[in-house]
This record gives C-alpha cells, structure tokens and sequence, in this order.
C-alpha cells in the first residue's frame, strides 16, 4: 500500500473544527489583554499618597508592557493558526514543509498550526 500523502477531507475537517475553536478562544484571549492595555485607571480624591501613586503608576506600566507583549504573541498565534486553515482548504495542511511526509495525527492535535513534523523539527535545535 502506498504511503499516504496528504490528509483525506474527513480528517481536514476534524482539524479545522480544532482550529476555528482555537482561533476563538486565542481572539477571545487577544481582546482580554488589548483591553487590559487601553484600559485607563481613574485615580479619585481617596488617593492622597504621593509615593503610593508613583508605585502603583509603574506597576501599572510593567503590566501595560507584560500585556503588550502578550497581546502581540496571542496576534501571531491567530494568524498562524488563520495560515493553517488556508493550507486546510488548498489540501495541504499536515505536509511537513521540509520532509513533504504527513506529520503525526497527534502533533497536528497538540499544534494545530505546525508545519513541521517532530523530526524535522528536531532536526533544527
């Protein structure tokens, strides 16, 4: 029997259903921490504490930074995962980009948006 060469669309569909969750909750994610990023603390007339407000305004800062970074990683990921569904829908999703053999059921489950098999993958480190 020969060696199969790309996924059928049965399996294509199972991962896409995988992938369209994965972009919702990634978006929902995304939405958390742009909000997070815009949101303005008001300070009111209880705050009279000159070194208090210093602290908590560069705290405020580092966490604006931390969720920046966040937010742009949880960006990339969306859009990975946006590519995979385009490879979904030209039949080519779960080909190794470097091998041109299918990667593993399991992987694919694990990192929806992978384009290398374990080996290839290994292969790079």
């Amino acid at each position: 029997m020969a060696e199969k060469t790309r996924y059928l669309d049965e399996e294509l569909e199972e991962f896409k259903g995988i992938i369209q969750k994965k972009i919702e909750k990634a978006k929902a994610d995304y939405n958390l921490l742009k909000n997070t990023i815009t949101h303005e603390e008001s300070n009111d007339t209880e705050d009279t504490s000159p070194t208090f407000k210093v602290l908590e305004e560069g705290a405020a800062t580092l966490s604006k930074e931390e969720a920046g970074k966040l937010a742009q990683r949880q960006l990339k990921f969306i859009q990975h995962l946006q590519a995979a569904l385009i490879r979904i829908e030209n039949k080519t999703y779960g080909i190794c980009r470097e091998t041109g053999k299918l990667i593993s059921r399991e992987r694919l489950r694990a990192v929806p948006h992978a384009t290398l098999s374990i080996e290839a993958k290994q292969r790079q480190s």
